[in-house]
């Protein structure tokens, strides 16, 4: 069956959008043949659009990896997701989700913001397995054992605080602490290097993809738990291997918003 889809980015972060109504999402191995770059569209993400749920939204939105598993939430998507809908004009949106509805908002300076979520500290809210939630944690991953911070954005993030991230061991590091026996629904894993209180670079390991080239729940991720440890300002701006995107924190209680391009590449057809 042929399937109309749009393929945006934003930062590199690139997704497959595909209006669906309320027609099922396509299994996993079919998900899988079309985000390899090589002998299918190629995607970090594949979003799926349907009907809202609710009065008042704009869309439902359903969101998979490359892995063929479902994820709670994608930053970079949603706003990739509330330029699609919205159009090209500012405006305020509402976007509903697995676990609830996000404020977007298209600017007039053509970037977009999301409303990601309330961060969440508790081991259990990701979940992390902990005795009791504390500022940091030490993870034992081989022979080493590793400091982390963590935190739920709706969907799991551990941080790690490096020195350089050029340097940092992403792939080998963030794959195991991924599917660490810790974290049972597998985490987000990001290496951060903090320049200065409104300023960091990070990398992130998805969880289901790999390193990205952004990670916009993982900008959120990073500059909430710097925040908190007294390392950075409410408002952060986020260098990513992708480019650039702009974090804000108001404190405990209040969502995080997040700020960034979203670009459509081109449109096309496929068949699932």
């Amino acid at each position: 069956m042929q399937i109309p889809f749009t393929k945006m980015h934003g930062l590199g972060n690139d997704f497959v959008v595909v209006r669906a109504g309320n027609g099922p999402p396509p299994p996993a191995e079919a998900i899988r043949a079309l985000a390899d770059r090589k002998t299918g569209i190629g995607f970090d993400q594949l979003l799926w659009l349907e009907k809202p749920h609710i009065a008042g939204a704009a869309v439902y939105y359903r969101i998979f990896n490359t892995d063929g598993s479902e994820a709670e939430q994608c930053g970079n998507g949603a706003r990739c997701i509330a330029r699609l809908v919205g159009g090209e004009g500012a405006g305020a949106l509402v976007l509903q989700h697995r676990g609830g509805v996000s404020r977007a908002r298209l600017e007039l300076n053509g970037l977009v913001s999301v409303e990601i979520a309330v961060p969440r500290f508790d081991p259990a809210s990701l979940p992390f397995l902990a005795d009791a939630e504390a500022a940091s944690y030490r993870v034992k991953v081989g022979r080493r054992n590793v400091e982390l911070r963590v935190v739920s954005l709706g969907n799991p993030h551990a941080v790690l605080h490096v020195d350089d991230i050029d340097g940092a061991p992403v792939d080998t590091l963030g794959a195991a602490l991924e599917r660490h026996e810790r974290f049972p629904n597998r985490a987000n894993i990001g290496f951060m290097q903090v320049l200065d209180p409104e300023h960091i670079r990070l990398r992130v390991f998805e969880r289901g993809v790999g390193e990205t080239r952004a990670c916009g729940t993982g900008a959120c991720a990073a500059a909430v738990v710097g925040q908190r440890a007294g390392w950075l300002a409410p408002r952060v701006h986020v260098g990513l291997p992708g480019g650039e995107l702009i974090v804000r924190w108001d404190g405990a209680g209040t969502p995080v918003w997040l700020t960034g391009e979203a670009v459509t590449a081109f449109e096309g057809t496929v068949d699932i």
